[in-house]
């Protein structure tokens, strides 16, 4: 069996096309952003199969893969694509390191940061809902491609910030706030099939928004959803509209992007222009 092998760093430009083998003929690239965080693509021949960390990755027919690089993931991600001839290669993906920031929000209504016993079961039963759903990995290609940006606005919340809520440090911010009228309409970032379309206690109108592979983005905060359970969107299709229901200040979304479990940032996903910062 033939193993060829290359480590990668990537300085975090979205989607540069990465080989394993540059000018040899590799049958094996990457693309994406590889700052931690980032949501990763890989390219194979066509039949072969691919492992990430060891564990089995989805192929499409047409050679895509994906997996993501958690928040605070310092060592490599180790790939291996094995191919219908015996051979093999393998890549260590190295995450490039970040420093987030930390936000500080008062005003926030104090069954919002400190639940009754009530609540915070109510919490856990939805969480509950939203990690089954997270588990799922289908054939969907939407993942595949660059996402857009849900709606024009101004981002107030960045990935990975340590929140400071009512003066109580809590966990990190995995998504992106992005402020905008109330009303404004919020439009799928990539083509998908609504996985969850409910009302909850800390995301408020929540949706998500399964794009294959384990990829899925979330938008929480709407004042009203426009979607259902198994609709099948296009990218730009109209979800909901902007709202400030659940943990929230003003009007706005919280756009999440996770691969199974993992939450990762889906401004580095995006090829559209990113809004403006607060």
């Amino acid at each position: 069996m033939k193993l060829a092998r290359r480590t990668f760093l990537s300085a975090g430009a979205a989607f540069a096309l990465v080989p394993s083998r540059a000018g040899e003929g590799s049958r094996l690239a990457i693309r994406g952003s590889l700052e931690q965080g980032g949501l990763v693509i890989g390219h194979v021949a066509v039949g072969a199969t691919v492992t990430v960390d060891d564990a089995a990755a989805l192929v499409s027919p047409e050679g895509v893969f994906a997996f993501g690089l958690a928040y605070d993931r310092i060592k490599p991600v180790h790939v291996v694509a094995k191919f219908a001839d015996g051979s093999s290669e393998a890549s260590d993906v190295t995450p490039l390191v970040r420093q987030y920031e930390v936000q500080t929000i008062n005003g926030l209504p104090e069954k919002f940061v400190t639940p009754s016993a009530e609540d915070q079961a109510r919490i856990e039963r939805e969480n509950a809902l939203i990690v089954e759903a997270r588990k799922r990995a289908t054939d969907g290609a939407g993942f595949a491609e660059p996402f857009d940006w849900p709606f024009p606005g101004i981002v107030t919340g960045v990935y990975g910030s340590q929140r400071v809520l009512n003066g109580k440090p809590m966990a990190p911010h995995l998504g992106i706030d992005i402020a905008a009228p109330e009303g404004t309409p919020i439009h799928a970032a990539a083509d998908a099939v609504v996985s969850i379309s409910d009302d909850y206690f800390l995301d408020g109108g929540f949706t998500l928004l399964d794009h294959g592979h384990g990829v899925s983005t979330c938008y929480l905060h709407q004042s009203k959803r426009l979607v259902k359970e198994g609709d099948k969107l296009a990218k730009g299709d109209v979800i909901g509209l902007i709202g400030q229901t659940g943990r929230a200040t003003g009007p706005h979304t919280h756009w999440g992007l996770n691969w199974f479990q993992l939450k990762l940032d889906p401004s580095l996903a995006a090829a559209t222009a990113a809004p403006p910062k607060s």
